[in-house]
């Protein structure tokens, strides 16, 4: 008499890395994130140890002026963070997050290997100068080369930001308390591992190009980059991925395009809009087109809302293109990722922030007094204040005030995700406040000792003063984005989940691309016949950075008052959550 094998339970709607059904116990859980998370060590260390010091690289070596090189800098970075929703969108729509890591590693890998060559060979960079001689700006096919580095080092990035929180978050069970408690906790540790990729980047590769010369630190970055992807396809065998189910943006711009198109056509109809979560007998409102292996997966994230009504206007009648036929089920995540935008947008103006902390900031701390005892510490290394109180605080947050906090309100998430974020708002603000106090400290050190207008001797002040507009960014950035990535994660449908935790990264992006525009609103209003702009000139000690923090300060404050207007009507969707 044969026995029957045991059925073995698959993970539905995910395959494994040869396409095969994921099977439950055998792929997903932790181990599979560790092999994320390691990756991302490797991968932030890579982007990193170059974008920290690449202010003073671009106006060192290339020659730019210090306001051109902060532009150029947050351009560089905006870009990277913006194609993380490219990545995201090719990890919904085709491919999966698996493969988009892999393809976008290697071009990073190539973006770093130009950056590498141009680094090291003196003939592909501008001509030194000196005293005798005036500073020529990188032009031409040198500055082609630079930028076509930088940019492919951008679109890597990108890719890997937009695909790899993503897969680390697919690996756990979502329907159980303790997949989704495990989620959270990666979620944390990313952040932490991006602490950790960071502080090597900023003590011992900005050491390295400060003492050994950029060609080594670039070289570093793209070995590291390189051995990510050996560790991330070691995890190969234990993977889930989730099955593309395409283009999430057709989605949304077919429901948008319908709903306009309905509320036209049939104005004077406002009487038949449908009761979304009934008419079971309708087989248009009761049609999903859906993998039914996905929708299994997938309770959590499907429970149907009730805001943003006038979406319901997609579905009421039938349309007069069949193409633009909408579901049930296609509406209610339109109406999903338009609720989360309002919490998006609060966060640019605090990522705006963050990137003075690679501009001007570093700057500041180039004028100062750099050294620590015998020690001449490099000024792209500051960040290590805000990365290390990152490692200390995250494990400390996970496993002690997350734990105390569920006991506390008797909720699964303890403190909620938009708490977080508005913690990190808040503390943007007082730290554009330090930052401007400690600048007109600085100029102050500058008048009475007679340097103001000698910007190549260091200012007899201890460069440790930047620390603290660093330490106050850096504890907002562990709220903020830990917040803002499982946010997403979780209240985006599971169809557009990369796209949606790519939105993290887009933030950030918007933040740099603001604050250069920011940047040059400032000087084009300050600057005139008689006043030079706040921000411009070779000068840095000549700059009015103080005006421009408290400027930063003022901002803040106004998109915090924003933000609670939208985070106190906001509802969850996902189980476990609420917004009490």
């Amino acid at each position: 008499m044969e026995v029957e094998a045991p059925q073995v339970s698959t993970w539905e709607g995910y395959v494994n890395w040869r396409n095969k059904p994921a099977l439950r116990g055998r792929h997903g859980g932790m181990l599979a994130a560790s092999f994320v998370l390691v990756a991302e060590i490797l991968e932030n260390l890579a982007f990193l140890a170059n974008a920290s010091n690449l202010v003073l690289y671009l106006k060192q070596y290339m020659h730019m002026s210090p306001s051109k090189s902060a532009n150029n800098v947050t351009n560089f970075m905006g870009t990277a963070f913006l194609l993380a929703l490219l990545g995201g969108f090719l990890s919904d729509a085709f491919f999966t997050t698996y493969r988009v890591y892999l393809i976008s590693a290697l071009i990073e890998f190539l973006g770093l290997i130009v950056l590498t060559i141009q680094a090291r060979d003196s003939s592909l960079k501008p001509p030194m100068c000196d005293q005798d001689t005036s500073c020529q700006e990188v032009n031409g096919g040198k500055a082609a080369m630079l930028f076509a580095g930088l940019y492919l080092v951008a679109l890597g990035v990108g890719g890997i930001k937009g695909s790899l929180p993503a897969h680390g978050g697919e690996q756990f069970d979502e329907a159980t308390p303790s997949g989704r408690k495990q989620r959270s906790t990666f979620f944390n540790y990313f952040v932490f591992c991006l602490s950790c990729g960071a502080l090597i980047a900023v003590t011992f590769v900005v050491w390295i190009e400060d003492n050994k010369g950029w060609q080594w630190g670039f070289a570093i970055s793209t070995i590291s980059i390189f051995v990510s992807i050996p560790v991330f396809l070691a995890g190969s065998a234990t993977y889930k991925n989730k099955i593309p189910s395409g283009s999430p943006l057709t989605t949304i711009l077919k429901v948008l395009i319908a709903t306009l198109l309905n509320s036209c056509t049939y104005k004077n109809t406002s009487s038949a809009v449908v009761n979304m979560a009934s008419s079971p007998s309708n087989s248009h409102f009761g049609r999903i087109e859906l993998n039914q292996e996905t929708v299994k997966d997938s309770t959590t994230t499907e429970t149907p809302t009730r805001q943003l009504k006038f979406l319901n206007k997609a579905v009421t009648n039938k349309p007069r293109y069949s193409s633009l036929e909408c579901t049930v089920q296609e509406v209610e995540d339109v109406n999903v990722v338009l609720k989360v935008l309002p919490i998006f947008a609060c966060t640019i103006i605090l990522n705006c922030c963050l990137a003075q902390l690679s501009t001007f900031s570093v700057e500041q701390a180039a004028t100062m007094n750099t050294k620590l005892g015998s020690l001449k510490v490099p000024p792209s290394s500051l960040p290590i204040f805000p990365v290390v109180f990152i490692m200390i605080l995250a494990p400390i947050y996970d496993h002690i005030i997350i734990p105390y906090s569920r006991k506390v309100t008797k909720s699964e998430m303890g403190i909620t995700h938009l708490q977080r974020i508005g913690f990190g708002l808040v503390l943007s603000i007082i730290a554009m406040a330090v930052a401007a106090l400690v600048e007109i400290k600085r100029k102050r050190v500058a008048t009475h000792s007679g340097l103001l207008d000698d910007p190549t001797k260091p200012l007899p002040i201890t460069f440790l003063w930047i620390a603290f507009q660093y330490l106050f960014l850096g504890s907002a950035d562990l709220f903020t984005l830990a917040g803002l990535l499982e946010f997403f994660f979780s209240e985006a449908p599971i169809r557009m989940r990369s796209l949606a935790t790519s939105l993290s990264w887009a933030s950030l992006a918007m933040g740099y691309y603001l604050s250069s525009v920011i940047v040059s609103i400032v000087n084009s209003v300050s600057g005139n016949s008689t006043h030079k702009p706040w921000l411009d000139g070779a000068n840095f000690n000549d700059y009015h950075l103080e005006r421009f923090y408290w400027l930063m300060c003022v901002l803040s404050g106004l998109n915090f008052l924003h933000y609670l207007y939208w985070a106190t009507r906001y509802k969850y969707r996902g189980l476990g959550t609420t917004n009490e």
